[in-house]
């Protein structure tokens, strides 16, 4: 089994975030592999990494990082796989994580997700990996349609609350 995403982080403390960014490949069994590379403490692996990336199979690449966040954008300067940033709250509530990942300067996008938000950084990674294939854009509209059963659902039980003054 060869990967189509690659999660790197900065640190593996960044873990518990980006569990769920793992968990939902595992859902869509999509290949995965996870890295942690430091944009400032292994800058030359970082960017063996990137431009190896493409050669190796891998299709998207995720991308955490807290703090100044460079690691997503030191990644999408070598490589022309789409990167997607998860700025990570370490410190400021990761507003400052946030802004470093979606400022980049043209040429060098990075796709960026909220703060935290390692699941729908896996969703659009499947998003992305289902434009090639059928079989994954079927899986990710089975998911989507799913998540309107839910709404329904609540919805159909939200009409059982009982308020003196609730109209529906």
């Amino acid at each position: 089994m060869e990967p189509k995403v690659s999660i790197i982080m900065g640190s593996t403390s960044d873990m518990p975030v980006m569990e769920k960014a793992a968990a939902t490949f595992d859902e869509f069994e999509i290949p995965f592999e996870i890295h942690a590379l430091s944009a400032h403490r292994t800058p030359e692996k970082v960017e063996e990494f990137a431009k190896n990336a493409a050669s190796r199979g891998i299709k998207v690449i995720i991308a955490a990082a807290g703090m100044a966040a460079h690691l997503p954008g030191v990644i999408a300067a070598s490589t022309p796989i789409p990167v997607i940033g998860v700025p990570i709250k370490a410190t400021l509530d990761g507003v400052d994580a946030l802004y470093s990942i979606v400022m980049m300067p043209p040429g060098i996008p990075v796709a960026t997700v909220g703060i935290n938000a390692a699941q729908n950084a896996a969703l659009l990674a499947v998003q992305i990996l289902g434009v090639a294939d059928t079989a994954i854009a079927d899986k990710f509209a089975a998911y989507k349609a799913k998540l309107s059963d839910k709404i329904v659902k609540a919805n159909e039980e939200l009409a059982t609350v009982k308020f003196k003054y609730k109209t529906n």
